[in-house]
């Protein structure tokens, strides 16, 4: 039997303990001997040198290093330096990204309470958490973490926030009395109390039966352990990319080498030949470019309050077909708002969401105000018989204690009532117990008149009501009468509001403080609906997400018909959409779940095992997944998923050390940002690749028609670098920062599986690199013709070609159509950066101390209008067709 099903008694036996006693010294430390210390496991660490190492394992970085060594055997020295730069810093910025990616562990230790109270040999003590073994008897009171998984042997009003460990978004009740059910999930067991969680309200005793990993959260730890971290599309694409480039690389050398030969050159003259076709087949800089395009997203993305704490993270939401979204603090505002009053056998409805005490309350379309009947009176009550204070940090409110106390403050607040009322005393308490279910309060008036107030489940609190108050004043509660509260309730509940009652009794001085008697004919005032409302801006965010092709998922803790009526305000869940509770989810398998994913919009009672079940489900199925959360029940299935995206505000450090995305407003709104900007960037990565590629396609071609035409070299290493690494770079850097075009969110989402040389792509690169090589080689020819004896003049004319293409070229790379679909001055940074390309190529040419360097010589103004017409060419040929 699980813990939860055995009574005190039982336990006590079955860990040799008495709850008066607690443990003697011998069996802790025989026990701390069997069990371990009271602390989570972590996952080994893996050296410093290793993760640096490893950064060096990718295929593009591997082909520039045999570039490099290469390279620097032929004596190409410039070549070998600037290649290595590169390879260098991009093997750091991985390094420092790896470094803080694995916290999650310690984040989730300091979750763990730094000390308990516990009875060992009668005595009361306070010890490290750590210390606490299984069989430990320990006290708890409010504001203490619980230090273990304890089983409540006595509860006084004790309650315990769960909401970072289940997605409960109400603290929970918890008492003693054993439950004889089985498969519980852990929000369902009222009386364990669990490592980590918080006591919000109330003490209670229990016994200790789990520590370290036997708890909850060591569960939780142990799936983080376990749980691998999926590779972003972006990575899979480039890592795809360089195979095919180290396979172009390899056969280019081998192509030029073989005809060089035949054709009677020397092997040594042809090799070098070959490892400049090899230079002019990688883009050198393109792991830079990315990283710095991806960086300048990042920075976008701050300005939309959101944190990138991994790079790819951006554009790999940018292809998410699925969000899996927490329900509590991510779609709702985490904190429960009255939304509805039943008074007067009257619906009145309550706006303002949230503990913003602005707010009306309206009876159909009629607003109201403190002179309606009874209303005053009903909220008055609800802020006397109340142990939460309302308080104000940053020009915000916020609620001190119970969250349903909370909501009752603010609709107080909303009619006019302040806080503070010298007018009333409370005389004597009779607190909310588990068992009750209500709470009463005696309250002496300025008059020393003294009445109670009795608050509660409805259910609880209509048996004892006698009477029922109306405009007309106090009435006796007749059936009929208790059938129409009887009927408010389930109008509400339908709702998936929470209800509680509110009734009143006048007593004399000299009446007894029994609750068995105060707590009787009652006078009925009314009904408090409330419930933690959808934030304003949600509905909007998944209807853009719905048009953009992208599902979104609502995954809680809390009940189905909560989960059921947000998800319908929110129009999330469609006609013929699925609701899945965690019972339905333990009896499917894997293969069963994968069969009706698809019609799935609504998980509720779901445990951390669960979400990590349905994030692998998406997975299965071809999604790409996003999975949103504040709690620790989260993590698992946040660093399981493709792209995990984390509450900045609400949100547990160690649910932000799992994610890729932090929000910091806690906004879903946000993540539909960061859609657009994600797909903004993945199209800008495409273009700069075009940009590049074209023109090393070019460089490619003009090499080796030049070999084969028996012509020298057109153009020599150096200058083949000078053109990757710099005249290219500035350029495709300034494309990174292109704004998405209009159509950006009304496309659907890419597939995962689609290549990097989709949608047309590849026939783009290699039409237009074939143009640009036909004219640089033409270039080439004419001016090596004319002036046989200057090969360096022909050279440069060839270079200054080439570089004044591929500058034409980055225009037409910007639209997926032409280069006459937008306006060229949209991206000021693109124009800045041609203009740039174009100085350093004028210092190159005309700079007499770096022309031995690059091989080049002055230039004629007709040399220019010559080069200007050829390098033209390309895009405008392109430029009036949609291919």
């Amino acid at each position: 039997m699980k813990w939860y099903q055995l009574d005190v008694e039982s336990i006590e036996q079955k860990l040799f303990v008495t709850a008066n006693r607690g443990l003697t010294d011998k069996q802790v430390g025989e026990r701390r001997k069997q069990y371990g210390m009271n602390v989570l496991e972590e996952e080994k660490t893996t050296s410093k040198w290793l993760i640096f190492l490893k950064q060096f394992q990718d295929f593009m970085v591997l082909v520039l290093l045999a570039a490099t060594l290469i390279a620097g055997l032929l004596g190409e020295y410039i070549d070998a330096i600037a290649i290595m730069v590169i390879v260098l810093v991009n093997g750091f910025i991985g390094y420092f990204q790896e470094q803080k990616a694995e916290k999650s562990l310690a984040k989730l230790k300091e979750l763990s309470a730094p000390i308990a109270t516990v009875l060992r040999e009668g005595e009361w003590i306070k010890v490290p958490s750590s210390e606490v073994v299984v069989g430990d008897v320990v006290r708890v009171t409010s504001g203490d973490r619980i230090p273990a998984d304890v089983r409540v042997a006595k509860s006084n009003s004790l309650e315990t926030e769960e909401s970072a460990l289940t997605g409960e978004s109400l603290p929970v009740m918890k008492h003693a009395t054993s439950i004889r059910k089985d498969h519980l999930d852990p929000q369902d067991q009222v009386n364990m109390a669990f490592m980590g969680t918080l006591v919000t309200r109330g003490t209670g005793i229990g016994i200790v039966v789990g520590t370290g990993m036997n708890t909850v959260m060591g569960q939780i730890a142990s799936l983080m352990v376990k749980t691998k971290k999926m590779i972003t599309p972006l990575e899979h694409k480039l890592a795809e990319l360089g195979k095919i480039l180290i396979v172009v690389a390899l056969a280019l050398t081998a192509l030029v080498v073989v005809v060089g030969v035949y054709q009677g050159h020397q092997l040594y003259e042809m090799f070098l030949a070959g490892v400049s076709l090899a230079v002019a087949a990688i883009p050198e800089g393109l792991p830079a470019i990315v990283t710095v395009a991806l960086s300048l997203g990042v920075q976008r993305m701050i300005k939309k309050k959101a944190i990138v704490r991994k790079l790819s993270a951006v554009e790999t939401l940018g292809c998410a077909s699925v969000i899996c979204s927490d329900k509590t603090g991510t779609m709702t505002e985490n904190q429960m708002t009255v939304k509805e009053v039943y008074i007067n056998g009257e619906h009145l409805y309550v706006t303002g969401d949230g503990y913003d005490i602005r707010g009306d309350f309206f009876l159909d379309k009629r607003k109201l105000d403190s002179n309606f009947p009874n209303l005053k009176s009903m909220m008055l009550y609800g802020m006397l018989c109340n142990h939460a204070q309302l308080k104000v940090k940053k020009g915000k409110y916020f609620v001190d204690g119970d969250p349903t106390d909370g909501a009752l403050l603010v609709a107080a607040r909303k009619i006019g009532i302040q806080p503070t009322n010298d007018n009333y005393r409370i005389v004597e308490e009779i607190p909310f117990d588990s068992d009750r279910k209500r709470m009463s309060v005696i309250i002496e008036d300025e008059n020393n008149r003294r009445f109670v107030i009795t608050k509660g489940a409805p259910d609880v609190l209509l048996p004892r009501t006698s009477f029922y108050m109306d405009e007309n004043g106090r009435k006796l509660l007749k059936s009929a009468d208790k059938r129409n509260i009887e009927g408010a309730i389930n109008n509400m509940a339908s709702k998936a509001l929470r209800t509680i009652a509110i009734g009143i009794k006048p007593i004399s001085n000299r009446d007894t403080f029994e609750s068995a008697l105060l707590e009787k004919d009652l006078t009925f005032i009314g009904l408090y609906g409330m419930i933690d409302p959808p934030r304003r801006e949600v509905k909007s965010a998944i209807a853009e997400c719905r048009e953009a092709g992208i599902k979104t998922v609502m995954i809680t803790g809390d009940h189905e018909k909560t989960a059921r009526a947000i998800a319908t305000h929110l129009q999330l869940l469609p006609e013929n959409g699925l609701v899945l509770n965690g019972y339905q989810l333990n009896q499917m398998s894997s293969s069963e779940l994968s069969d009706i994913i698809d019609r799935v919009y609504v998980f509720a009672r779901v445990t951390p095992e669960h979400k990590l079940k349905i994030v692998k489900a998406f997975q299965e199925k071809g999604h790409i997944v996003a999975m949103t959360g504040d709690g620790v029940n989260d993590a698992p299935a946040i660093k399981a998923s493709d792209i995990g995206v984390a509450m900045g505000r609400s949100g547990t450090d160690v649910t932000k050390e799992a994610s890729s995305l932090i929000l910091m407003d806690d906004n879903f709104a946000t993540i539909k940002s960061a859609i657009n900007e994600g797909r903004n960037i993945y199209e800008n990565i495409r273009k700069f690749i075009r940009y590049l590629l074209a023109s090393n396609v070019g460089e490619i071609l003009v090499m080796l028609f030049a070999m084969l035409l028996a012509l020298p070299l057109p153009l020599v290493p150096v200058q083949i670098l000078w053109v990757n690494l710099v005249t290219d770079g500035l350029p495709a850097m300034a494309l990174g920062l292109d704004k998405p075009e209009e159509d950006v969110m009304k496309r659907a989402p890419r597939s995962p599986k689609e290549g990097i040389f989709a949608r047309g792509l590849g026939f783009k690169i290699v039409s237009r690199g074939i143009l640009i090589g036909i004219v640089t080689l033409i270039a080439f020819m004419m001016s090596y013709q004319n002036n046989p004896d200057n090969l360096i003049y022909g050279q440069t004319v060839a270079f200054t070609t080439l570089v004044m293409a591929q500058l034409i070229h980055v225009f037409d790379c910007r639209s997926e159509k032409s280069v006459f679909a937008r306006n060229p001055f949209e991206n000021i940074y693109l124009v800045l950066a041609v203009l740039s390309s174009l100085l350093l190529l004028l210092v190159v040419i005309y700079f007499e101390p770096l022309q031995p360097i690059f091989h080049t010589t002055f230039l004629g103004i007709r040399d220019w209008m010559f080069i200007i017409v050829l390098s033209s060419l390309p895009t405008v040929l392109f430029g009036f067709t949609k291919k």
